[in-house]
């Protein structure tokens, strides 16, 4: 994880500050790798579930201004928090895992040399004990939440595949987040889904009265079956005591003169192709879903909110709704007793002591 000063800090990712507000997002016009490309260390490529830049960065400008706190409780290698800092605003996270606690802080004093004006801090604990993580004086004062949940094992992790005729050996890597069992990430869809709630429920104090949560996540196939995520943290978000307000589209394909470019993972293509040749009509997932809900009661200050807000109110566009049992009925309930049998959980790392990471 050694520095190259000699690589220039990249251009930031398209945040589509200059376009109105749209429910599709277009945040893959360049790969992930190159989103990251002098942002982050190198390192970095090594976690198995990393959210794209280009989406922190939408959520960020849309949702929030300058000097605002920004907040992920699953932060990974701190993506949100390196994206909050880069566009003036100030991050706080927290990540379960020692390692990638390490390495979040390590690019948030990345971001901080390389010209980013916010400040961050990324603490390692259990988000699940969220009140009981954050520095004083926090409580109450975040404008937004962005934050992806661990899920889809079969869509993480680095790949080498043998050209070979007739198949060749694939040796995979980086594609697990620890050995914790207690980690979230290696728990039955129903614990991560309580977890979650736990995280979610938590998460309520640290927003200010009417700030923003953004939730990632998507889709995945299990035993050949499509397993409707989105729709389980829609419903788990709401039964937390967050709003939904708002569900808009985080492409991860490119978009060239109105064509979509895919960018698939090794695994999203070869199970799609092996799906086809059994003559299943599998498309790729080419998207993120983008749960957006807003905390009770209304902002304390007399600012204005950014234009996505003030739109919800339109009455062009109302918030959605969701009943008991999450989007179009099928909700965390039916999903926890559909899959209980069938889910299989990702393996994920282990733990270090409680830590503090900050870049000043």
């Amino acid at each position: 994880m050694t520095d190259d000063p000699a690589v220039p800090a990249a251009p930031a990712p398209d945040s589509q500050d200059s376009c109105p507000p749209l429910s599709v997002w277009a945040t893959a016009q360049h790969d992930a790798r190159a989103q990251r490309q002098g942002r982050y260390l190198p390192a970095s490529m090594a976690h198995p579930g990393k959210m794209l830049p280009a989406i922190a960065a939408t959520a960020i400008t849309r949702y929030t201004q300058p000097g605002d706190l920004v907040a992920d409780p699953m932060c990974g290698i701190g993506t949100t928090l390196v994206e909050a800092a880069y566009l003036g605003r100030h991050g706080l996270g927290v990540e379960y895992e020692a390692r990638w606690a390490r390495l979040a802080a390590a690019n948030i004093d990345w971001a901080r040399r390389h010209g980013a004006a916010g400040t961050a801090e990324v603490i390692q604990g259990d988000a699940r004990q969220l009140r009981g993580l954050l520095p004083p004086g926090t409580a109450g004062t975040a404008a937004l939440i962005v934050t992806s949940p661990p899920y889809g094992p079969s869509i993480h992790g680095q790949v080498k595949a043998e050209a070979r005729t007739g198949g060749g050996k694939v040796t995979k890597w980086d594609n697990t987040y620890g050995t914790d069992p207690a980690n979230l990430a290696s728990r039955r869809l129903d614990d991560l889904l309580d977890g979650l709630a736990e995280i979610l429920a938590a998460a309520r104090a640290l927003l200010r009265p009417g700030g923003i949560a953004v939730i990632t996540t998507r889709p995945w196939r299990q035993r050949g079956e499509l397993v409707d995520f989105p729709g389980a943290v829609l419903a788990t978000g709401a039964a937390a005591g967050l709003i939904p307000v708002e569900r808009c589209v985080a492409l991860l394909a490119g978009l060239r003169g109105g064509t979509l470019v895919p960018r698939p993972s090794f695994f999203q293509l070869r199970n799609l192709r092996e799906a086809r040749a059994r003559g299943k009509p599998w498309h790729l997932i080419a998207h993120e879903d983008v749960l957006i809900f807003r905390a009770p009661g209304f902002p304390g200050s007399s600012r204005e909110l950014k234009a996505p807000q003030r739109e919800l109110r339109s009455p062009a566009q109302r918030p959605c709704h969701v009943d008991a049992e999450g989007a179009g009925g099928f909700g965390a309930a039916a999903l926890r007793a559909d899959l209980d049998s069938t889910w299989e959980a990702p393996s994920c790392s282990e733990p270090g002591q409680r830590q503090r990471g900050q870049a000043a």
